[in-house]
């Protein structure tokens, strides 16, 4: 059998001694890591570095919680609660009747818990089934984390018995029982259509679970184990079209990817999202003729538009799939524009742009709306692809509609509560309208970076290695350097022009795991063979450093190197998403991006003119193979 490509591994705590961990925190903040790449709102990043800390402590309550409820439901496969988790929560203990979770966003079903249970608001009474299944008051359930945990296996197992699925089962065979779990209302009596959707939100939200355990998850105390799913037995190929599913097979012999078990010619693999694509099988039904990356999943909930005038941007306090079947399938007839995963920045649309869809009130004939996957008091769901994805999305308002200009987007500093910004403004939150209630996107949204990701900037970039003809300054193999640790020899660096972000090609980076090491991986890919003299200089003034860079593995970051007047300083870290094209940059003249490293550093650049030592690469240690891809390193003045 073939192995799977890149197939990757990697709380809620009593508040008082949440709390008395916050003073040491806050002293600890300026030396924590952020995860994740650092928001350009500087005192975001510093809430946030507290924040995510405390969210490690509770987190690793929750994996002893887990433990118990295989414990005691023991034909659950291992790691589905996991990633149930991670797909509901983030493993955060949602509490809706607190001031911190927010608002009840256009009407949404409410969710409690680690593992986002429904108390009904017209989803399933997953809180109320989950609590009679235990024998324990729904209360504790929606309160208490370890009841909350054991709730959601109750209900799993049910489920999974009812198909006789066992703790031994593959991943992909939990798949109808976890459809069945999610809790969305059947499309019952209503048309065809509506039973259909319905059923696309159960099977987004099934996609979820198992993707979050095909790739691993090991990211700031959330760990989901991975385990390959094999995909073609879990959903029709139709359907993993749609769901634009991971579908790689690595044949190792060939050294190159394939769709295994499917009709030659009629199914393809993107070489660029190693995503399931058949070109012949594409129809207008399933696709947005607005927007060309968008699919289509159309809401009955809309009405006469007036004018094209602004974008808002919105948090659902909710999820993907729960939010596409409750805007097909609402009450209030509830409704967005498009709306956006975490996980990847998929997009789909639901209310074509020629409508008004009904998101802000008395402003919906005007404004056009994104909703985005998450909660406003949990940055973690505000990854590098959704705000990619989602910034795309409105550039292309910008170029379509002429009194909409990303030039007039929203740039000020995060806020939680409501806050009218003038007419003017043009790209802006739920919260900054007149007549509102609704605080999202709020407190942990990134104006400042989502701004500049609408308006690149327009300083002059001088491109060091586009490796569109040689591999540039990157001549070595990754294992060259005596400071990597983890990887084997036989790891490579090599030009590629299958999968790149500009031009015709890219360096491919294979990194191989060192058997004989139990060491993380910290590879030093270094530039010019660690020869500052055979460098390109980069100016420290004004100046930003940076490259693009994909993968398809999680658990991934990168730094870098740079050869400065007193000795070799070293960057932050910043995550890399897994799957999608992402721009990583530092800044050259700002010190709380540099770290000393060797020789006699300080930690900050200090020399007008440097130049560029390496590109750092880091991962926990795996026995996997890791492909990855740089494309057009660059400075920026």
């Amino acid at each position: 059998m073939n192995k799977y490509s890149e197939r990757r591994s990697a709380a809620c705590l009593p508040s008082s001694l949440s709390l008395a961990v916050v003073g040491l925190l806050a002293l600890a903040a300026p030396w924590l890591a952020i995860a994740g790449p650092a928001p350009e709102d500087r005192a975001l990043a510093q809430r946030l570095q507290i924040e995510e800390s405390l969210a490690r402590v509770d987190r690793a309550v929750y994996a002893d919680y887990f433990r118990q409820a295989y414990a005691r439901y023991p034909a659950i496969p291992a790691g589905t609660l996991e990633s149930i988790a991670y797909v509901m929560s983030r493993w955060q203990h949602l509490q809706p009747s607190t001031a911190q979770y927010g608002e009840q966003h256009q009407h949404m079903p409410r969710s409690y818990g680690v593992m986002g249970l429904y108390r009904g608001e017209g989803f399933a009474d997953q809180i109320g089934e989950g609590a009679r299944l235990l024998g324990v008051p729904a209360a504790r359930v929606q309160r208490d984390p370890l009841s909350n945990i054991l709730a959601a296996a109750a209900l799993l197992d049910r489920e999974l018995r009812a198909d006789g699925v066992g703790a031994k089962a593959s991943p992909e065979a939990t798949r109808p029982a976890l459809e069945r779990y999610a809790g969305f209302a059947r499309g019952g009596g209503n048309a065809l259509a509506r039973s259909a959707i319905q059923d696309h939100a159960r099977s987004s939200f099934a996609f979820d679970v198992l993707l979050a355990q095909d790739k691993g998850v090991n990211d700031r105390g959330i760990v989901v184990p991975e385990r390959p799913v094999a995909w073609e037995r879990a959903f029709d190929a139709r359907k993993l079209v749609q769901l634009r599913a991971p579908f790689v097979r690595l044949d190792l012999a060939n050294d190159r990817v394939e769709t295994q078990g499917l009709k030659s010619g009629d199914y393809a693999i993107d070489p660029v999202s190693e995503t399931l694509i058949a070109p012949g099988l594409d129809s207008a039904d399933t696709k947005s003729t607005d927007y060309g990356p968008a699919l289509w999943v159309a809401s009955p909930y809309h009405s006469t538009r007036t004018s094209y005038d602004s974008v808002t941007i919105h948090t659902m306090q909710g999820y993907y799939a729960g939010s596409i079947s409750w805007f097909q399938n609402n009450p209030k007839s509830v409704s967005a524009h498009y709306l956006v995963r975490s996980s990847d920045g998929q997009i789909t649309q639901m209310v074509r742009e020629d409508r008004a869809s009904h998101h802000v009130g008395i402003h919906n004939k005007t404004t056009l709306g994104i909703e985005h996957e998450g909660f406003i008091n949990n940055a973690s769901w505000y990854t590098s692809a959704m705000y990619n994805a989602s910034a795309a999305l409105t550039r292309h308002f910008c170029a379509r509609y002429s009194a909409i200009s990303c030039a007039s987007a929203f740039r000020g500093p995060a806020g939680s509560g409501v806050n009218v910004l003038p007419t003017s403004v043009k790209v802006k939150g739920h919260q900054h309208y007149s007549g509102q209630d609704h605080t999202d996107p709020g407190i942990n949204w990134d104006w400042a970076r989502y701004y500049n990701l609408l308006n690149p900037s327009s300083g002059t970039g001088t491109v060091i290695d586009s490796f569109e003809s040689t591999v540039g300054h990157f001549d070595t193999g990754p294992a060259y350097s005596g400071s990597s640790t983890g990887i084997a020899a036989a790891s490579l660096g090599e030009r590629n022009c299958t999968t790149r972000k500009n031009g015709e090609c890219s360096l491919r980076v294979l990194l191989k795991d060192d058997a004989a090491s139990a060491s993380d991986w910290a590879v030093r890919l270094l530039s010019a063979s660690g020869t500052p003299a055979s460098n390109a200089a980069l100016t420290r003034a004004n100046g930003k450093v940076g490259f693009w860079v994909y993968t398809g593995a999680t658990g991934m970051s990168a730094a870098l190197g740079v050869d400065d007047s007193d000795g070799t300083e070293r960057s932050v870290s910043r995550a890399i998403p897994a799957a999608t094209w992402t721009y990583l940059e530092w800044r050259l003249d700002d010190a709380a991006q540099w770290d000393a490293w060797v020789g006699n550093a300080d930690g900050a650049i200090t020399g007008s003119t440097v130049k560029l030592d390496a590109i750092w690469l880091y991962r926990d240690q795996t026995s996997y193979d890791v492909n990855l891809y740089l494309d057009d390193v660059q400075v920026k003045n």
